[in-house]
């Protein structure tokens, strides 16, 4: 099974502007972990997950003064569709990572997470 088999195609977006507040409502709202950062000035794609939201908050800083930007991890490792469901979980482990954003030429496609694997793997390997 491929990554384009399993991933989300429809990516939540936010700015670098956005407030925590404001990334955590909305991946709350659109019931996801992560959600894309997309930087019109510097015309790059960085991630930011639940995770990042909760170490903010965890060292006392306000989720309504601080922005999304500044929470991104903008070295963000990209799976391809076409990449078996075992390469995006072997990047997931050697990144430490629970989101992947699947890119194509055109550009972002969808998110691959870890819970998708699972939903994908668990039918077949319960089949053994």
């Amino acid at each position: 099974m491929l990554v384009r088999d399993a991933m989300t195609s429809i990516i939540l977006t936010v700015g670098p502007e956005h407030t925590l507040r404001e990334a955590a409502r909305l991946m709350s709202h659109h019931r996801v972990g992560a959600a894309m950062v997309l930087d019109p000035a510097t015309s790059g794609v960085g991630i930011i997950t639940e995770r990042d939201v909760l170490r903010s908050v965890g060292a006392g800083q306000d989720p309504d003064a601080e922005r999304a930007g500044d929470h991104t991890t903008t070295a963000v490792v990209f799976a391809a569709p076409t990449w078996t469901l075992l390469e995006a979980a072997s990047a997931m482990t050697a990144g430490g990572f629970r989101h992947l954003i699947v890119l194509d030429d055109d550009g972002p496609t969808g998110i691959v997470s870890v819970r998708d694997i699972v939903n994908c793997w668990t039918p077949v390997l319960a089949s053994r």
